[in-house]
């Protein structure tokens, strides 16, 4: 039956609504999506089309004032997948078990990222180049689009533990944590640049014209006030004196700049590999720690690491106990209230205020009578309390904030305590006395160093400093830092007499601080021993410490170190630190280059060996005995064909020189003898009988009493005739701080 009219006009007009309704809908669409939701889909293709790359900023190098390296950066990558380009998820199980393979991660967690739906899920950061040059060979050879490494950098200390409370680490987004790393973050980090680019579906960049690159400006570079030289003569001579007497609770030193306030050298021993910053370093801590479980074990860690990273010298307070000294009497001079020649009578004791406060010498009757040199040269402390009660506790107090014992010194290091002291209207009696000599008020070592400096230097006091400048990448200098000058305390007439009064604590065979002298030059120094007052329970504990300058008359620089709870033969400063201080002082002196003064006659002059191979041999014996050298001969030749030790060999003056006459002759092997125990003078003939030569250190060895406590090669060892033994002596003699 063919189709009427009237059926064909409504199939048409079916068709047509049909049509229109269609096209209305699709139309309807197309305003939904480019018009009213245009701007969201707009967002989300771009979401996935634009691939924004961050580019790491090269992290600053920190270096020494002559240009050292002491942190730098090294390049490394991170390894990435854009989660939302991956495939399936057999390419998903691919990804994840190469991956874990080569980074040596757990398979179950780079899958778990592998099923985001983003385009830069991180899989591990800082990867050497050997391991991602496997991760590239394997995505080129699956042919892998959801792979990618960049280019990143990892902070690099390359002395290890050197210096590593001053400089602190890194976190693993190269942010500083502690130390200049963190101080100076701003400086060191750089701005990270970007690239942005449209990719497609294969993660193929694709060439639009508006695709850029933001470069990144690399960090800023810090040239530190730190003399790398000076740094590995303050660590070495710590840490022997940290490992000798068992310092429970660490030591620690630092060496200014009198002049200026630019800290030379800051240490804290033992410390921590910055490269290694969350290792525990201490085997008996660690094995402690390993014992633990659960949150107990998380918070012991967190404490040991704590610990093991603290600068003492910066954040910890303690009492300066002697050291002190000087401070009191430089303010007595200043005020007039005493004299070089003001007398101080000394019975053991000294009554304040009706309570009896001991002098070391108690147990010998006292100092008797002295003069203001002899109080600091004796360390008596009834002499500092007549002192101070002379001075009144209003000057006391204007000096001791003069001195900026009352406020932070605001150095360039996160991390400074704020001094615990007592204020004016707390200042009784009794306070007054114990504070004269470094009892009362606890304060830091880089406070007391600070003050120690303005004491010697012509009453400066200058506000310490560790970065002497900043350099950009270019190299061009961002700042330079001055020295500051707080303000004058004293003046350069009541420096000058107290300088040379602590000179005669060093130098005199009578000193307390003879242990710290170094034969040829001009050191003075207070040690000192601080009990731990404020601590509950247990057996008294002690700080003992040691601070010197040189030269004498014209300060260049300032050592203070100090071990805190020694466990070993004394408790005293002198006995204890003296020795460290006076070696660092030996081997710093000559490296600034300040020369060495002897009179005529001195023993231990230290002078080259000539050369004298080929010269007749009675040439050159007359040549070593006019230069005060002994000579052994050894073979019956008239031509000296070698000798021992060798020509620019430096070794004391009245030292054997052996010459040997004959080639065919083997070098002269001798035993060392055991000198420990013996008197310098038989230490002397000792050598002497064995053809060998002593170098006397220790401070002990113009003393009748000294005794040799310490030898740098053992008995019993064969060594060539000739060979130089430094031997150390203890004097028995000295008491306490």
């Amino acid at each position: 039956m063919k189709p009427t009219k009237r059926m064909s006009t409504r199939t048409i007009i079916v068709l047509a609504l049909t049509v229109v309704i269609g096209f209305g809908t699709v139309f309807a669409n197309l305003i939904n999506v480019q018009i009213v939701k245009g701007k969201k889909y707009s967002e989300l293709a771009m979401e996935q089309q634009l691939r924004d790359t961050p580019i790491s900023s090269v992290r600053g190098d920190i270096t020494d004032c002559n240009g050292n390296i002491l942190a730098t950066s090294s390049t490394v990558w991170t390894v990435y997948i854009s989660p939302a380009d991956i495939k399936n998820d057999e390419q998903r199980e691919l990804i994840a078990e190469n991956l874990a393979s080569i980074l040596e991660l757990d398979k179950d967690a780079i899958l778990e990222k592998t099923k985001k739906k983003n385009y830069y899920e991180i899989i591990k950061r800082r990867v050497e180049k050997e391991p991602v040059d496997k991760v590239l060979a394997f995505s080129s050879e699956k042919e892998i689009a959801a792979i990618h490494v960049e280019e990143d950098t990892k902070r690099y200390y390359p002395q290890g533990n050197f210096l590593s409370s001053v400089l602190g680490f890194v976190g693993n987004d190269n942010q500083g944590l502690e130390g200049l790393e963190a101080y100076y973050d701003s400086y060191l980090s750089g701005t990270p640049g970007r690239s942005v680019a449209i990719k497609n579906s294969w993660g193929l960049d694709m060439p639009f014209d508006y695709e850029k690159e933001y470069a990144a400006k690399d960090g800023d570079t810090l040239v530190l006030t730190i003399d790398e030289v000076l740094q590995h003569y303050l660590e070495k001579y710590l840490q022997e004196a940290v490992d000798e007497h068992n310092a429970t609770k660490r030591g620690a030193g630092i060496v200014m700049n009198v002049k200026t306030g630019e800290i030379l050298a800051m240490a804290t021993k033992p410390d921590y590999d910055p490269n290694e910053p969350f290792e525990i370093y201490d085997p008996e801590a660690k094995a402690r720690i390993e014992a633990l479980s659960g949150e107990e074990k998380e918070k012991a860690e967190a404490e040991e690491l704590s610990l093991q990273r603290r600068n003492k010298v910066i954040s910890d307070l303690y009492y300066p106990g002697s050291v002190f000294k000087p401070i009191t009497v430089s303010a007595a001079l200043e005020e007039g209230v005493v004299n070089a020649n003001s007398g101080f009578y000394c019975p053991g004791y000294e009554i304040v205020d009706g309570q009896r406060i001991n002098c070391a010498s108690v147990g010998s009757g006292g100092h008797g009578q002295q003069n203001l040199m002899e109080i600091l040269k004796n360390s008596c402390n009834p002499g500092l309390m007549q002192t101070a009660a002379k001075l009144g506790k209003e000057k006391f107090y204007q000096y001791f904030q003069g001195f900026g014992l009352t406020e932070k010194t605001g150095i360039d290091l996160p991390g400074e305590a704020q001094s615990i002291y007592a204020g004016l209207d707390k200042l009784y009696p009794v306070g007054l006395a114990t504070s004269s000599f470094g009892q009362t008020n606890k304060i830091t070592p880089l406070q007391m160093a600070t003050a120690f400096s303005a004491v010697v230097n012509g009453g400066y006091l200058y506000q310490p400093h560790i970065v002497k400048k900043i350099v950009d990448a270019d190299g061009n200098v961002v700042e330079n830092f001055q020295p500051k000058l707080v303000r004058q305390v004293i003046s350069e007439e009541t420096s000058k007499e107290v300088a040379e009064f602590l000179e005669h604590v060093v130098a005199d065979p009578d000193g307390q601080g003879k242990r710290a002298y170094v034969k040829g030059y001009r050191i003075g120094g207070k040690s000192g021993t601080s009990q731990k007052i404020d601590e509950e329970g247990g057996e008294t504990r002690y700080i003992a410490s040691f601070c010197a300058f040189a030269p004498v008359d014209d300060p260049q620089i300032v050592c203070l170190m100090f071990l805190d709870e020694a466990d070993s033969y004394s408790i005293y400063g002198s006995t204890l630190m003296g020795p460290a201080v006076g070696k660092f002082m030996a081997d710093a002196l000559p490296y600034l280059g300040i020369e060495p003064t002897y009179e005529k006659g001195d023993e231990g002059i230290e002078q080259s060996v000539p050369a004298l191979a080929g010269q007749e041999i009675g040439t050159a014996e007359s040549t070593l005995m006019s230069s005060g050298f002994k000579v052994n001969r050894v073979g019956s030749g008239t031509t000296v064909v070698s000798q021992y030790p060798n020509s620019g060999q430096k070794v004391p003056t009245g030292s054997t020189i052996t010459l040997y006459t004959e080639s065919d002759t083997s070098q002269q092997m001798v035993q060392v003898p055991n000198f420990i125990g013996y008197t310098p003078s038989v230490v002397q003939q000792m050598a002497a009988s064995a053809n060998l030569n002593i170098k006397e250190t220790g401070g002990g060895s113009d003393a009748s009493a000294a005794a040799a406590n310490k030898q740098s090669i053992q008995p019993g060892e064969m060594v060539p005739a000739g060979t130089v033994i430094t031997v150390e002596f203890y004097d028995n003699t000295v008491s306490g701080d």
